[in-house]
């Protein structure tokens, strides 16, 4: 195997201030390389003392971990706890009155909800769902917009022990059918609609069209949250209203008390090929990492207003929405809306009025919003801020530079997060208080996080060699099956030649201060002439341009060189109309890679175009870009796009 090469030059290092390190929960390098020491020495001594210090069991476990059936590990099993309990009923007697959730609506309507009115209404709206039978081990599709009834329902269902599936409310019927019947769900939570950028997007035909296709007899329930008041229809067989339903219903339940290992939720992920597989989550290990991770990589104070923008219909808004910061004790922004409406100064603005502390956020909603005004977040005060995060994918240097000097005043660590819909929560991050940070580096795995980078036999490679990452000993917090289908498991995760490790799917490298740098998925890397590149080093490059927002590489089958490098930019400014004029900017581009990381990767195609096909949740659909970049039509569903329109354009762009 040739090794994945790395182009990426990055010598710029951030330490963290005296100031932030002395109010740290995990206080310079020696505390973290203490804890390091701590798991190296006593793996599970290590987790079974977090798991006895962070969470609260009803019955404690009495084995910490069981690898007999590896990959199916089994962590904390014959303890027993509720989720629910564990993120409400902890702080009522200590802290009631504490805002637990500030909600600001798409119009900017602001509603605040406490922590004891919060445990008051997730039990009634639990209550309701047991008068409709749904008990332990059903399972339960979300299908909600934003809100502080989307955290509702996932605490209730927490509450019962049902078993929750998320479905994001940009997904099409079809897509929701399709989790519907794998999951074999016996009831739905939506709403009549969402309100996103001044538009009402209805979310309750959806569902009608996806119970009309057919398999999904064992749905009984249809709840429906009235969020815009707009005409919807009605099966007055199985559809009630959210508000009818917890009509009367008492404001105490009772947890129902479950095994550590018991399914808290299945949340589907898209795989390279195939239906979506459904990543099955554990209750209690799932919630350790949530829990350490907010305590660890956002170092969490009691007076901190954290929020984090991503959707609960991922795994981030599961983690670092539903679960992490209830079960903290904190106080957290709701966002229903979108970062550009009525103006790009949303995001900005919506600190200044919450005096947020924590900020975490996506990088190409950064990039994008440096597009749509770069200068914007020096008009708000963001004073408050003393943490910012990003996640969902690796950060372009310049962006991070931006960040961290526009938003952030030059003040606050960057937390770059690494991890999966399957890790449950941070893998490799910068501890704030501790860790260096380098622009474009996730840099060094939590503590108890045993991360490597291996050849495709299992190899560890040498530092500045690519490969593929890997973590070599189970973790509380990861993937316990795929729902339905533990087969797909075994060989997507845990493939032989790996020996035994976790395999992420992505590929990366490490330097010589051990920082890890993300390479691009696997499926995601070139191989030109030999030369095995990663995409995302190559968009970094494009975008340290200054005429470039915004970039996506992809590769395509070329009879020389076997894969030639397509990349479809985003420019700053507009877009000229000459084609002559276009072809020179897509020149002087190619000459810029070239001189940034070599030859090699310079790219043999630019297309242009005013955006880059995305999901609703910002996400570059890359394999759409492959489809083009191939001069293929498109036939997989576009549905979840959300500018399908975009596809033409960068079909007909001037090459």
């Amino acid at each position: 195997m040739s090794s994945i090469q790395s182009v990426m030059q990055e010598t710029r290092v951030f330490t963290p201030s005296d100031a932030f390190v002395k109010q740290a929960n995990v206080s310079g390098m020696a505390a973290y390389r203490a804890l390091c020491a701590e798991a190296e020495q006593d793996y599970t001594g290590f987790w079974g003392r977090l798991a006895r210090e962070t969470l609260q069991w009803k019955k404690p476990f009495t084995r910490v971990l069981d690898e007999s059936a590896a990959p199916f590990y089994k962590w904390f099993e014959d303890g027993e706890l509720n989720v629910s309990y564990n993120c409400l009923d902890t702080h009522l007697a200590t802290q009631a009155e504490k805002t637990a959730i500030i909600f600001e609506a798409d119009d900017g309507q602001v509603t605040r909800i406490n922590y004891r009115d919060l445990h008051a209404r997730v039990c009634q709206f639990a209550n309701g769902l047991k008068s409709r039978g749904i008990k332990k081990g059903d399972r339960i599709i979300i299908y909600m917009p934003m809100s502080i009834e989307a955290v509702i329902a996932m605490q209730a269902c927490a509450r019962i022990g049902a078993i929750h599936s998320v479905v994001f409310g940009g997904f099409s019927s079809r897509s929701l059918h399709e989790r519907i019947t794998d999951a074999e769900a016996t009831a739905v939570i939506t709403a009549d609609a969402q309100l996103r950028g001044g538009r009402v997007m209805p979310l309750k035909p959806a569902v009608d069209e996806a119970l009309s296709l057919g398999g999904c007899a064992a749905v009984h329930s249809v709840i429906v949250y009235q969020r815009a008041g707009c005409d919807t229809a009605w099966n007055p067989a199985n559809n009630i209203w959210w508000h009818d339903l917890v009509a009367n219903q008492a404001t105490e339940c009772e947890p129902e008390w479950v095994g550590a290992e018991h399914p808290l939720f299945i949340l589907y992920t898209s795989g390279s090929t195939g239906k979506p597989k459904g990543v099955q989550h554990s209750s209690g290990g799932y919630l350790l990492g949530a829990m350490v991770s907010m305590q660890w990589v956002f170092d969490y104070k009691a007076s901190d207003i954290f929020w984090c923008t991503a959707d609960v219909g991922w795994i981030t808004g599961h983690s670092y929405v539903a679960y992490g910061p209830l079960a903290m004790g904190g106080t957290q922004v709701i966002f229903e809306g979108v970062p550009t409406y009525p103006d790009a100064g949303r995001f900005w603005e919506i600190i200044q009025n919450h005096k947020v502390t924590t900020f975490y956020t996506a990088p190409t909603a950064i990039r994008s919003l440096i597009k749509l005004g770069g200068e914007l977040p020096k008009k708000y005060d963001l004073s408050s801020l003393r943490l910012l995060g990003t996640v969902g994918e690796p950060i372009n240097p310049e962006a991070w530079m931006w960040y961290y000097n526009t938003v952030g005043g030059a003040r606050c660590p960057i937390v770059d997060t690494w991890w999966q819909t399957e890790t449950g929560c941070h893998m490799i991050a910068p501890l704030p208080g501790a860790v260096p940070t380098m622009p474009g580096s996730c840099t060094l795995p939590l503590p108890g996080i045993m991360a490597a980078i291996v050849s495709e036999t299992g190899e560890d490679v040498p530092e500045h060699q690519g490969g593929f990452l890997v973590i070599k000993r189970p973790f509380p917090s990861q993937i316990r099956t795929i729902w339905g289908d533990p087969e797909r498991y075994r060989t997507s995760y845990f493939p032989t030649e790996m020996c035994g490790a976790y395999l992420a799917g992505d590929s990366a490298r490490r330097d010589e201060h051990g920082n890890f740098w993300i390479m691009g998925r696997i499926d995601d890397v070139l191989n030109v002439s030999g030369h095995r590149l990663g995409t995302m080093e190559i968009e970094s490059a494009l975008v340290a341009n200054p005429l470039v927002a915004e970039a996506a590489v992809v590769g395509k089958p070329h009879e020389i060189k076997g894969e030639a490098i397509v990349a479809f930019v985003v420019l700053k400014g507009e877009l000229p109309g000459e084609p002559e004029k276009i072809r020179a900017i897509a020149h002087a581009l190619r000459d810029w890679v070239a001189r940034e990381i070599g030859p090699i990767a310079k790219p043999d195609e630019i297309r242009f175009g005013d955006n880059l096909p995305k999901t609703r949740s910002g996400k570059i659909m890359r394999r759409l870009l492959r489809t083009l970049a191939k001069g293929e039509e498109i036939t997989q569903d576009v549905s979840t796009l959300e500018n399908p329109a975009i596809l033409e354009q960068l079909k007909n762009a001037v090459k």
